[in-house]
């Protein structure tokens, strides 16, 4: 019975430490993911002086985490640690976005800029999150001089 005592008790030291020590190595925010852009948004989304801005939310939408790369190459595969928190405190689930633009302003969506999000809220060590940057703002335009096949254009004349 002693040794069993005994086993058991070395059993439950060892997965102590094998916890605390994966908890220190994680931290307690670590999250890696890929950014996604459809083909039709590629192009735009590479141009030179664009910045992908992964933003990390907290359930009332305030940012704890921001992230900028500048001049991205999709897809484009992300790690974010504590040192992108912006809050100390973190608490239930987060949502993830991200914002593809050229003017480098936060939260504010102009002509051109591509944006997406996480389809399911996230943990703070949530491991690869697959975000879509799909959407974007402002009309599609036909190309300067292209005439062909625009039926507005053609049927006016």
């Amino acid at each position: 019975m002693k040794k069993i005592l005994i086993a058991a008790a070395a059993a439950s030291v060892i997965a102590c430490v094998f916890c605390l020590a994966r908890t220190v190595q994680e931290g307690r925010f670590n999250i890696t993911g890929t950014v996604n852009v459809p083909d039709r948004l590629v192009k735009v989304a590479q141009a030179n002086n664009n910045s992908c801005s992964i933003i990390v939310k907290n359930e009332a939408d305030v940012p704890v985490a921001i992230k900028r790369v500048v001049n991205p190459k999709f897809p484009l595969a992300f790690h974010m640690g504590e040192e992108d928190l912006l809050a100390p405190e973190l608490e239930g689930n987060l949502k993830l976005e991200v914002q593809i633009n050229n003017h480098g302003q936060l939260g504010v969506l102009k002509e051109g800029d591509i944006f997406g999000s996480s389809e399911n809220l996230i943990k703070p060590n949530a491991k690869n999150i697959i975000v879509q940057a799909d959407k974007m703002t402002g009309m599609p335009r036909l190309a300067k001089g292209s005439t062909r096949g625009n039926f507005f254009r053609t049927a006016a004349r």
